[in-house]
């Protein structure tokens, strides 16, 4: 690899530039440039080249052309190594161009403007830089291409130590970062123009993603396991906006826990809380105020709830957080926090305070993905709503109204726990949880065993139907008075019979939670 004697430089983020241009001129480097990234390096004293002096032709169409020219693309892939090629350059009069330093128009920041027109979004595609990129990219044996303004005093060091040059090292992994770069443009446009489109297909023949490191993290699940917090762009719910008041930095157990909790907070309309641990809530409730929601969230299980992540669907007051603070939790996150809640919180300063408000006027959005051995699997996120209070009973005997009540309750909490789930409630709280076993009978008894208090006069939820009568067995023998389950099951006329041989009443919905 020879010394860069010309560099072609077209740039949106003029961050750095005309110190890294000027580095460049220093070393003998002679300076090519576009419209706006000329006039920039010009007025600070630099001798620059027009592009369309260079090529002989001039910027048209409002600014669409100005580098689609073979005089560019001739210098950027023409392999030094090649007689042909060079042949053929000097044929057509055609110069080398070793560097190319470019970084594209602000798709993103212009589609993330919420009045942006659809021809504004459409003029800020780049077509000339991604061109030049990916040119530059293929030809990476011989030419140096920068997307990165962070990258810009890395070079000028290496060409300082190498008399000019930039190692091959370097220019692949430059090459590979443009690459990466570019993807993530066009997919941005892809879903861009979908979403524009309005085409919402559940199971899209290809499907496109991008995202963004928000931030890395300590370690994954496990502190032998490399994690980050990738941001995907959407305008749809996102934790990537929560505003940390407080505390520690967020680890990954923390994001996957507070995603759940948030989730079944945002199941109630009254106030509500949400104790996950473990990613399975330990505690929920509602209440008339988000202090009595905590309060009886914390019944079900204090245990569990100890290291656990809370969610609220209110702003936290600082009576509630005064509460809080006598507990050990990892996080709180709420749409809003008093002032002085947020003191009560600054004494306790390891617990990671989150504020998020969009909570309230945002749903989920795209697909929720799981990664599996070479592929990955989609399906739309389980924003399913059942009327509960609409639902005739099966059985003889119909729900009492507190019973009915308990019955809603308990449907939207069993959503959120890991299958096989069973969900023991009042009407305003959780009585006791069994979560994930093989067996419902088995989640119906450590239920039970999980409770803190009697569950005489309390409702049950299942996640799935009952295969058997035994699960309604094992639930009388606690005192329940009432399930609500999908149904489905072909011995569903037995399990019915079951309750009304107990005197229980019971909802099937027709729908089933699985959470695996």
């Amino acid at each position: 690899m020879s010394k860069v004697k010309r560099a072609l430089l077209s740039v949106s983020d003029k961050a750095g530039l005309v110190d890294f241009a000027k580095e460049l001129s220093a070393m003998g480097v002679e300076l090519i440039s576009t419209g706006g990234t000329a006039k920039a390096l010009k007025d600070a004293g630099l001798s620059v080249q027009d592009v369309s002096e260079y090529t002989g032709f001039p910027e048209m169409l409002e600014g669409r052309l100005k580098t689609l020219h073979p005089k560019i693309h001739g210098g950027l892939l023409a392999k030094r190594s090649s007689e042909k090629h060079m042949a053929d350059i000097k044929a057509h009069g055609i110069g080398l161009i070793d560097m190319v330093v470019v970084n594209l128009y602000p798709f993103e920041q212009t589609i993330s403007k919420p009045d942006v027109s659809f021809l504004d979004a459409i003029e800020n595609i780049d077509i000339g830089g991604p061109t030049m990129l990916r040119s530059a990219s293929k030809n990476f044996e011989s030419v140096a291409v920068i997307v990165d303004p962070a990258d810009y005093g890395k070079i000028i060091e290496e060409m300082k130590a190498q008399g000019g040059e930039v190692g091959g090292q370097t220019r692949f992994r430059l090459a590979t970062k443009v690459f990466e770069h570019t993807s993530r443009y066009d997919a941005l446009i892809a879903g861009y123009l979908k979403g524009i489109s309005r085409q919402e297909e559940a199971t899209p023949p290809t499907l496109t993603l991008t995202y963004k490191m928000a931030s890395p993290l300590r370690y994954g699940e496990n502190p032998h396991q490399k994690a980050a917090f990738y941001e995907e762009r959407t305008d749809g719910l996102s934790l990537a906006r929560a505003k940390k008041m407080q505390g520690k930095e967020m680890s990954f157990n923390n994001y996957y826990d507070t995603h759940s909790a948030l989730m079944l907070a945002l199941e109630f309309d009254k106030p509500a809380c949400a104790i996950i641990k473990h990613n399975n809530p330990c505690g929920a409730a509602v209440g008339d105020r988000v202090a009595g929601a905590y309060r009886n969230a914390l019944k079900t299980d204090p245990v569990s709830a100890f290291g656990g992540v809370l969610a609220f669907n209110r702003e936290v007051d600082e009576d509630t957080a005064g509460e809080i603070t006598k507990l050990f939790v990892e996080v709180v996150i709420a749409p809003s926090f008093a002032e002085g809640a947020l003191k009560a919180f600054s004494a306790k300063q390891n617990i990671r305070v989150l504020e998020l408000p969009e909570m309230l006027t945002k749903t989920l959005a795209g697909f929720d993905i799981k990664r599996i051995a070479g592929g990955i699997l989609t399906q739309g996120w389980d924003l399913l709503r059942v009327d509960v209070k609409g639902l005739k009973a099966v059985t003889k005997r119909q729900p009492t109204p507190e019973e009915m009540n308990g019955l809603d309750f308990a449907w939207r909490v069993v959503k959120h726990v890991k299958s096989n789930a069973i969900v023991y409630a009042f009407e305003d709280r959780t009585a006791g949880i069994g979560i994930g076993q093989t067996s419902r009978v088995y989640s119906a008894r450590i239920g039970a065993l999980n409770a803190q208090e009697p569950l005489k006069g309390t409702v049950v939820a299942s996640d799935g139907f009952f295969p058997f009568r035994d699960g309604i067995d094992e639930i009388y023998k606690q005192g329940v008075t009432a399930i609500i389950q999908p149904g489905g099951s072909v011995k569903d006329d037995e399990v019915i019979a079951a309750c009304d041989e107990h005197g229980m009443a019971m909802l099937l919905t027709g729908a089933r939670h699985f959470k695996h």
